[in-house]
């Protein structure tokens, strides 16, 4: 079964730490675009990271640069997002997307930011930050 599982989700104080994970099943990563995203309640999603696993490009939105981080871990076929300096409007479902769009085979680009370019997709986790 093809899926992605995400994980590491809970609730932080402002300034806290959390790392959330997304393992892919029954697919590689080894070659594809991840793209991080949520939705707050009431608001529409956003995105927050796109990536790619191959050689670590990574495209931040302006909200989190500086503060999240993604990685990847091949031989455990999951990406992670490190989210630091936490805040209250971090609060949200965030979710993970894989994908392989034809923006991949172009050595040194970007991966997109929509959703359309994207596969496979997670079921989300809850993160909140108390105001």
């Amino acid at each position: 079964q093809v899926q992605l599982v995400e994980s590491g989700g809970g609730s932080v104080q402002p300034g806290g730490s959390l790392r959330l994970s997304c393992a892919a099943e029954g697919f590689s990563l080894d070659y594809s675009c991840i793209l991080w995203f949520r939705q707050a309640p009431g608001k529409e999603r956003e995105g927050v990271s796109s990536f790619r696993t191959d050689d670590g490009i990574a495209h931040y939105a302006d909200s989190v640069k500086g503060r999240f981080t993604v990685s990847v871990d091949n031989d455990k076929n999951t990406v992670y997002l490190q989210m630091n300096s936490l805040k209250a409007e971090d609060t949200g479902v965030y979710s993970c997307a894989a994908g392989v769009p034809p923006i991949l085979f172009t050595e040194g680009a970007t991966c997109p930011e929509a959703f359309g370019e994207y596969t496979y997709w997670g079921q989300g986790t809850q993160v909140t930050v108390p105001s």
